[in-house]
């Protein structure tokens, strides 16, 4: 056994995490700094001892003689995982990226540990791990121990004031610019940021979701002899607007879809870079334009506008949930319908969103609204998101890790993935079609955000929205209208085509499903509906 004071074992393991988990930090720090230059050395030096000094104080605070090998084990394998995914994916563990991690269910979590992260915590874990073991700590009086605790507290802290007089000039303008950086400090960033998603979750809970739209109700366009009305929100995930085919990528990945008649969206901008953001934002009266992630998440959603208002509502679920989205209201998994050919392993094709919606349509009646929440384009696994016989671009990458396939291989799974999300929109259509004689009925596609791959070293998704690539913030959206749905509405088309043209967002979602099914609230920003001048006066005004 080795012997070893607590507060030895804390230094050590702040140098060796400053030495080993750092690198995105520290070439962030050195952008414009030349390595032959002695300030460079200066500067690196100085923020080396900032951050170590930075760790201790922060552990000192938290570890005794009995936690301190649990803590640091629990640190030192959490640490090599994050550093390996902050490397390979150019991620930044920001509180919003730790909620989507806390939320990621099994399946999404076996695709993301490859092989890769074994080999990372072979290199970097084990011998800090067997060192750990191997070491009997020092137990001290415990006055002692507390005197050598508060004076090891004070060194750190001149250390830190030090080291921060000496960075001060270069760390405040990088700070001021590029606020983001701080979640690139490794264990503090995703340490950080847990204790920031848990005390807002327990705020969260402690009070429950505030009403909106009380006042909702059954606009006046429609009477009771009118056919049903029968609106389907596909949200997509993942799918980025630069390669998607109606948008004029080089490459037809939507050739389905290219024979219908349906208005495409060319100018979108998603309200997040992940689903947690995404998805609670589109669904409510004011996203990205005046985002309050506290707000949105701690309010009610469109769906309980709408079902305040009489609209039949259902949320049907192939990924990781509505995200508060449908909470109360009626809702299901393809995983839990099972339907035969589409389910492998509890991991289902989209195609099984589509599973009884025929009948839904033969019994529907008064306004209905189904929403249809994707598995998509979800990374980095994307071959496994379409059957076979899409896989039409090759050779593509049918590895999880996306580090053992070619940039080529990883755009060729990627497209076909795109291939299958057009096939399933293509057929969702020619269902609506085919009761078009009965039910009038809308069809929304749109996306919750893109996808990096591979540009300027980004993979996946989630990097903090204001220096988020053009690729993770621009997605694919798309309108189809039955003809019955056209003229119950006075829809002009060719406004609607023009419309289309011009700039859109996740914000307008809120304010055109209003208008589409004819529901009237105070909530209701004709600014903000894409149908706005294209319906009739009628219904523009409810």
């Amino acid at each position: 056994m080795i012997p070893a004071t607590v507060e030895q074992l804390l230094l050590v393991a702040s140098v060796f995490w400053v030495l080993t988990a750092n690198r995105p930090f520290f070439a962030a720090v050195l952008g414009g700094h030349s390595l032959t230059e002695v300030g460079t050395w200066g500067l690196l030096l100085a923020t080396g001892v900032l951050l170590v000094a930075m760790h201790f104080a922060v552990l000192a605070l938290l570890a005794t003689r009995l936690t301190v090998k649990p803590l640091l084990a629990l640190l030192i394998v959490t640490t090599v995982i994050a550093s390996h995914f902050m490397s390979a994916y150019g991620v930044f563990l920001d509180p919003s990226m730790l909620r989507n991690v806390l939320r990621t269910d099994v399946l999404e979590a076996r695709e993301l540990l490859s092989p890769a992260v074994a080999v990372q915590l072979s290199l970097y874990a084990l011998l800090p791990l067997l060192l750990l073991w191997r070491a009997r700590i020092v137990v001290r009086p415990p006055l002692r121990a507390c005197g050598v605790r508060l004076l090891a507290l004070l060194l750190a802290t001149v250390a830190m004031a030090g080291s921060l007089a000496v960075v001060y000039k270069p760390f405040s303008s990088l700070l001021r610019n590029h606020k983001e950086v701080r979640y690139l400090i490794t264990p503090a960033n995703y340490v950080w940021s847990l204790a920031s998603v848990a005390a807002t979750d327990a705020r969260g809970a402690a009070r429950p979701r505030q009403a909106i739209g009380l006042d909702a109700a059954a606009g006046s366009g429609r009477g009771k002899g009118d056919r049903p009305r029968f609106v389907v929100v596909v949200v997509g995930e993942t799918a980025r607007a630069a390669n998607w085919g109606l948008n004029g990528y080089t490459r037809q990945t939507t050739p389905e879809l290219a024979r219908l008649d349906v208005i495409n969206f060319s100018r979108v901008a998603s309200c997040g870079t992940n689903t947690e953001v995404s998805l609670p934002c589109m669904f409510a009266p004011v996203g990205r334009r005046n985002y309050d992630a506290e707000r949105i998440n701690g309010s009610e959603s469109l769906l309980h506008v709408l079902a305040r208002a009489g609209v039949s509502v259902q949320w049907r679920d192939n990924q990781s949930g509505c995200k508060g989205v449908c909470d109360g209201l009626p809702s299901e998994t393809v995983a839990t319908i099972n339907p035969p050919g589409f389910c492998d392993g509890g991991r289902c094709l989209d195609g099984g969103l589509l599973h009884g919606l025929d009948e839904r349509l033969r019994r529907a009646h008064g306004s209905n609204l189904i929403v249809l929440h994707q598995l998509g384009n979800h990374g980095p696994s994307y071959f496994r998101r379409h059957p076979p016989a899409f896989a039409r671009f090759q050779p593509e990458c049918t590895n999880d890790d996306l580090s053992q396939c070619s940039p080529a291989e990883i755009v060729n799974a990627y497209d076909n993935a795109l291939l299958y999300t057009d096939h399933v929109l293509a057929s969702l259509i020619a269902t609506l079609q085919a009761r078009a004689g009965d039910v009038d009925s809308a069809l929304i596609y749109v996306s919750d955000h893109g996808e990096s791959l591979g540009e300027s070293g980004l993979y996946l998704h989630g990097v903090p929205y204001a220096i988020a690539p053009a690729v993770q913030k621009e997605v694919p959206m798309l309108m189809w209208i039955s003809d019955g749905f056209r003229r119950s509405a006075a829809i002009d088309s060719t406004c609607l085509q023009r419309r289309a043209a011009a700039p859109a967002s996740h914000d307008h979602l809120f304010h055109t499903l209003l208008a589409l099914l004819d529901v009237r609230t105070a909530l209701y920003e004709a600014d903000w509906d894409l149908l706005h001048g294209c319906a009739s006066p009628q219904r523009a005004a409810s």
